[in-house]
């Protein structure tokens, strides 16, 4: 059974003070805390099998390589890929973008082509497609947004043509908390011709994700968003573009034979993986995996979109307060409030020991979308609690209150 509690009791940094007062963490979106299991994976990695992976064959090596596949297995697993050779390391959703932007978009993309993406997008599946199409001499188009923040399936349909080549959307939105029809998406796009790209940075962490039933070309997210470590993520794709497009970094490791003036390179997945890769990383992801099976990603979902629910519940009790994004979303909930700038208010909540994101969240067309230049954001995870909403909620109540008398 889900006991919010007990999962509390397994994440160190929750329990201590900010500011005289009891933390409150509510931005997860922007990076999730860790439980006691992950930090020590990586700890007794450093600690008992610290070596290079694939190279050597003495006991260590082969140790640190077991761990480091090991890894691999279990996201193919939890994402429902079909071969590990589908899953590239990366050092998280943006450079697996950026891959997938690069090695796959350039090789593929030409002039009269097209290369679909939404305006909600984070900046990490915005700025890779510029570059492409301004290198290709493709071009870049949006898919309109309905009033609440989502896209309408009629509108895939009236942007997406016989010219697309590439479709990229975020799976959940990190402003708006839209989740997105990625299944639907991606038919109407493999329909005319085009490969499906998802950014799946704020759905892998919240939700079950299955890549074959979403019949996606390529999906990325990051391991920190997840309970696991930072600076490592993954890329999905399908064996037959990976196989087909050139490597993203060339250097040791991800080679077969050198020679003077031509080289060869490894098989899946190990050419896309230059380099000494993150393995205390890969180790930390593989025990972050271990123990969202253990919470149930159901039950995570489920709890998220509750307190969400609750919290835009409570805050509408609030004057001047307004929430963005649709009523059915997931566990974010952006807000602003009147006559406070979000940076402000999320200054005095952090008086308060409220840790809560302020700013265009690598938004800023969104944020032009919204007619604002800034707003503030509380999201919730697998550990906070209603008790913790209420908090947040009498904190804002008191901030408000503050610059209403200051002012």
């Amino acid at each position: 059974m889900f006991n919010v509690q007990d999962i509390r009791k397994q994440f160190p940094i929750l329990h201590q003070e900010v500011n005289g007062k009891p933390l409150v963490y509510l931005d997860s979106a922007a990076t999730s805390q860790k439980p006691n299991q992950v930090i020590d994976a990586v700890e007794r990695y450093y600690k008992e099998i610290n070596s290079n992976v694939h190279r050597g064959v003495h006991t260590l090596g082969t140790h640190a390589t077991d761990a480091y596949e090991g890894a691999r297995e279990k996201v193919r697993e939890f994402i429902h890929a079909s071969s590990t050779e589908e899953v590239i390391f990366t050092r998280g959703t943006t450079t697996a973008l950026n891959m997938v932007a690069s090695s796959y978009g350039r090789a593929n993309l030409q002039e009269g082509d097209e290369v679909v993406i939404t305006p909600m997008e984070h900046h990490s599946n915005i700025i890779p497609w510029q570059q492409a199409v301004k290198a290709t001499g493709a071009t870049l188009k949006y898919i309109p947004l309905q009033k609440d923040g989502t896209i309408s399936l009629e509108d895939v349909e009236n942007t997406i043509t016989e010219n697309t080549k590439i479709v990229s959307v975020m799976h959940v939105s990190n402003v708006l908390g839209t989740i997105n029809p990625i299944k639907e998406i991606a038919a109407i796009a493999h329909r005319n011709g085009a490969v499906m790209v998802v950014d799946g940075a704020q759905s892998t962490p919240h939700m079950k994700i299955d890549v074959q039933d979403l019949d996606c070309d390529f999906f990325a997210f990051s391991a920190h968003k997840m309970c696991g470590p930072t600076g490592i993520g993954v890329l999905y794709g399908k064996k037959h573009h990976l196989e087909n497009m050139k490597p993203f970094e060339f250097g040791g490791e991800m080679i077969d034979f050198v020679g003077l003036y031509d080289s060869t390179w490894k098989d899946l997945p190990w050419k896309f993986e230059g380099g000494t890769p993150i393995i205390a990383g890969a180790v930390g992801l593989g025990a972050a995996i271990d123990f969202l099976n253990e919470v149930g990603m159901d039950n995570i979902k489920a709890h998220e979109q509750h307190l969400a629910n609750y919290a835009v519940q409570q805050m509408s009790k609030i004057d001047g307060v307004q929430v963005y994004g649709p009523d059915e979303r997931a566990g974010v909930v952006t807000f602003n409030s009147d006559d406070v700038h979000p940076h402000d208010l999320a200054t005095v909540l952090d008086t308060e020991g409220i840790a809560v994101r302020a700013g265009h969240h690598c938004a800023q067309p969104l944020m032009k979308w919204l007619e604002v230049s800034a707003t503030a954001r509380a999201s919730f995870y697998l550990y906070n609690t209603e008790e913790d909403v209420d908090t947040f909620v009498a904190g804002l109540q008191k901030a408000k209150e503050f610059f209403g008398h200051v002012f």
